[in-house]
């Protein structure tokens, strides 16, 4: 049985395409469709990718100036 690898290495540019990929998941699976059946699939999807987006979001580090108090805006 194989395991995930607990040191992942994955660069900007690797986590720029995986944020850009998953949007663009996540607006095609947005789009009306016909099939009422599948809408609680699709908003399951949906919500994952929200939620996977927010995690990746929250990995990135934002600049802050340290020589002088920070004002936001």
């Amino acid at each position: 049985m194989s395991g995930y690898n607990p040191n992942i290495e994955l660069t900007v540019a690797d986590m720029k395409l995986i944020e850009d990929s998953l949007r663009q998941t996540k607006r095609h699976l947005s789009q009306p469709s016909s099939h009422d059946e599948e809408a609680a699939m699709v908003g399951a999807s949906v919500r994952e990718i929200d939620d996977l987006l927010g995690r990746l979001h929250n990995q990135k580090v934002f600049f802050r100036p340290r020589k002088e108090p920070y004002v936001s805006g």
